[in-house]
């Protein structure tokens, strides 16, 4: 009885260390162990010391011992293994997590051209010449296997060429209209990509080189006849301090389609029922008076050769050629000086009201600071692709221009997109396919 009893307390004894062993590896199972079951293995013996010593201890102790230092091992690699389980899935969890933030770059990589030799020929607007001629040189030192050549014809040129698919891409100031994407293949073969923002100015050559103010109402005027004279009332009224002589105005226009003309006489529509009615709106227009020079360029340098002479361009002609230019008055009364402030002010009563296909005007908006005559500049391409090398070049080479080629827009007095409307030419831009294929991303 006595022995019976001895191994009854032993047994309970066993059973006392067992519970908090199997409980700690219940409840902890995926913390690192404590020093507790360590501490229980070692005082374990204790209880077995002090059993009856008539009892054989041999038998009583390894039953006592050996069980509870199996438990404790037992419980210990349990631990172990939930730490090396909790460890796993810590790994993978970042593993999958690095794969998440891996996978969502890689929808976000600029697209590249192909290393293979390709060559893009484009025509269009000289409007954006200048920051186009920068941005084809940057393009192939980055890319040198990769030529775009660009002939600088005019947005009606441009226009044309793009229909009649003898270029790659096209340019123009001037959105398409309804007729001519018809006469392209339809919307679904026009994509309209924006490119930079840019402003058309009144230059001028007159002596001493005044800085002037212009309505949109006398700029009309003189481009209709009915102002000749650089010192009518019109002209001084809003000039009193410039020194403006009896002398002919002359009218210099340009001779060929062109987009910076239909920005100029979109304006013009805007702000003179006359000029609506006698010429209107587009890339080339019957006019009233003047003389013809072909480009951006060709109306700059008849300007400047000829003494009275006022024309259009863009911004960064007149720079150029060191021309004086004037400030216009825009919708809210303020004579406006065209800069790249001005120009972005002009788009920004915009950009949330764009359409889908992008295309807009923007002359004679809303906001006190915009300078009135102001336009988007496009690159037009066809979605649907045949070739893929090209194709692959026109998408790397759009994405490149509307992100890291806006850097050099300002030093060239053209305006960056805003980023909502970037945003939507990136969407323009995925959709482009070869074969039925989508180019970006493949």
């Amino acid at each position: 009885m006595r022995v019976l009893s001895t191994r009854f307390a032993a047994l309970v004894i066993l059973l006392t260390l067992m519970i908090p062993a199997l409980s700690a590896c219940g409840s902890k199972a995926a913390t690192p162990p404590t020093t507790a079951p360590v501490a229980q293995a070692t005082n374990a013996p204790a209880p077995a010391t002090a059993a009856p010593a008539t009892v054989a201890p041999a038998t009583v102790a390894p039953a006592t011992v050996a069980p509870t230092a199996a438990i404790t091992a037992t419980a210990a690699i349990t631990a172990t293994a939930a730490i090396t389980a909790t460890a796993a899935i810590t790994a993978t969890a970042a593993i999958t997590a690095t794969a998440a933030i891996t996978a969502t770059a890689a929808t976000i990589t600029a697209p590249v051209p192909p290393s293979a030799q390709v060559k893009l020929n484009g025509a269009g607007a000289t409007f954006p010449f200048v920051l186009y001629s920068k941005w084809f040189s940057e393009y192939n030192k980055l890319y040198p296997t990769i030529q775009i050549n660009y002939q600088s014809i005019g947005s009606g040129g441009g226009i044309k060429q793009f229909t009649e698919k003898t270029v790659d891409f096209g340019a123009s100031d001037a959105p398409m209209t309804e007729a001519q994407i018809t006469a392209a293949g339809g919307a679904a073969n026009v994509f309209h990509i924006p490119t930079v923002l840019g402003g058309v100015v009144a230059t001028y050559n007159l002596e001493g080189s005044p800085k002037l103010k212009f309505t949109g109402e006398v700029l009309a005027n003189i481009f209709l006849g009915t102002i000749t004279k650089w010192n009518d009332p019109a002209i001084a009224k809003d000039n009193p301090d410039a020194k403006l002589s009896d002398t002919d105005i002359v009218v210099v226009h340009r001779s060929d389609g062109s987009g910076t003309t239909f920005v100029w006489t979109d304006y013009l529509s805007k702000v003179s029922p006359e000029w609506k009615k006698a010429a209107g709106a587009s890339t080339s227009v019957s006019w009233p008076v003047g003389v013809g020079g072909k480009g951006n360029d060709g109306v700059a340098g008849l300007v400047k050769q000829t003494p009275n002479a006022i024309g259009y361009v863009e911004l960064a002609y007149a720079i150029q050629n060191k021309l004086a230019y004037g400030s216009v008055q825009n919708s809210a009364g303020t004579f406006i000086d065209p800069s790249i402030a001005s120009l972005t002010a002009a788009a920004a009563g915009t950009v949330g009201n764009l359409p889908d296909d992008l295309r807009v005007s923007i002359t004679n908006g809303d906001g006190p600071t915009s300078y009135p005559i102001t336009s988007y500049t496009y690159i037009l391409v066809n979605p649907n692709q045949t070739d893929a090398a090209k194709a692959q070049t026109i998408v790397a080479f759009l994405w490149w221009g509307i992100h890291d080629g806006e850097k050099f827009a300002q030093d060239l007095n053209y305006a960056p997109l805003p980023p909502e409307v970037v945003a939507k030419a990136e969407a323009k831009i995925k959709l482009i396919t070869v074969n039925g294929k989508p180019v970006f991303g493949n």
